[in-house]
């Protein structure tokens, strides 16, 4: 037998379990870098998407938007003909099928300035190049999961097993043997935490998660994976102490899946 330490997934691989939340899907992809188009695309095929469409202009991504509905829009900033981000912006104000389609844009313009144009210009992330296959496929995962949860009343609760998030009153709470009792988190552990357990087993990127909860940082620093790392352990430890009901088999509850991504491990899941 193969004893699984904290920092691996004990389950089945979640990044190979994204092959049900991208089948049937389609996606468009602009990008003049033949390469990486090819990479992309290939990528986002082998992980369960059922089409992906590539164009290399503007116009051309307005016109397959205008026509077919696309599940995710993913644009290079700088393109042939029209740019990615004045082409985002049309679509935006358009009727077409794919108007309020997630996009992300994938960009080398990675400055702070473009970055806000890009996110005020409709993006809903925006992403560097270079980019990794394990942080590519956690975001456009991360997409479609928002647009499920509009489809559903603000605030819902989300119920983990014997734990009930509550994004309105930002209260975590556990129940065992019919009795329910608040979990203590600070401000940032309950961020971490709203983020892991709505991914509902799906991974989060590192990355991902220094946007979401370090938001009075505008910038990324060469040590946020360690800062990251550091809060976990503290948050795995603070866990395990408030609810040592669930046994040494579920703790830790923050698990890492791969090298850079992490998962609240699902507790309805089986």
């Amino acid at each position: 037998m193969t004893t699984v330490g904290i920092d691996t997934m004990a389950e089945a691989d979640p990044f190979a379990a994204l092959a049900e939340v991208f089948a049937g899907r389609r996606a468009l992809l602009l990008e003049d870098d033949p390469a990486l188009a090819d990479h992309v695309a290939d990528r986002l095929l082998k992980a369960g998407f059922e089409i992906v469409d590539r164009v290399d202009a503007g116009e051309a991504a307005l016109q397959m938007a205008g026509t077919h509905p696309y599940d995710v829009l993913i644009l290079d900033r700088m393109t042939n003909g029209l740019d990615g981000l004045e082409t985002l912006k049309r679509l935006r104000t358009g009727a077409g099928p794919s108007s309020d389609a997630p996009a992300l844009m994938l960009t080398a313009l990675t400055g702070e300035r473009q970055r806000v144009e890009g996110l005020l210009g409709g993006a809903d992330d925006y992403l560097s190049k270079p980019i990794g296959d394990e942080e590519l496929l956690a975001r456009v995962a991360s997409q479609l999961r928002r647009v499920a949860r509009r489809a559903k009343p603000a605030n819902t609760d989300l119920i983990n097993g014997p734990f009930r998030l509550s994004p309105g009153a930002r209260t975590l709470k556990l129940t065992v043997e019919g009795t329910e009792r608040l979990i203590d988190l600070s401000p940032l552990e309950f961020a971490i935490v709203s983020e892991l357990m709505t991914a509902r087993g799906q991974p989060v990127t590192k990355t991902m998660l220094w946007d979401r909860c370090w938001i009075e940082w505008t910038f990324l620093p060469d040590n946020f994976v360690n800062i990251i790392d550091a809060r976990i352990s503290a948050l795995r430890r603070r866990l395990k102490e408030q609810a040592p009901e669930l046994g040494e088999d579920l703790h830790p509850l923050i698990v890492s899946a791969r090298s850079q991504s992490l998962i609240f491990r699902d507790l309805d899941a089986g």
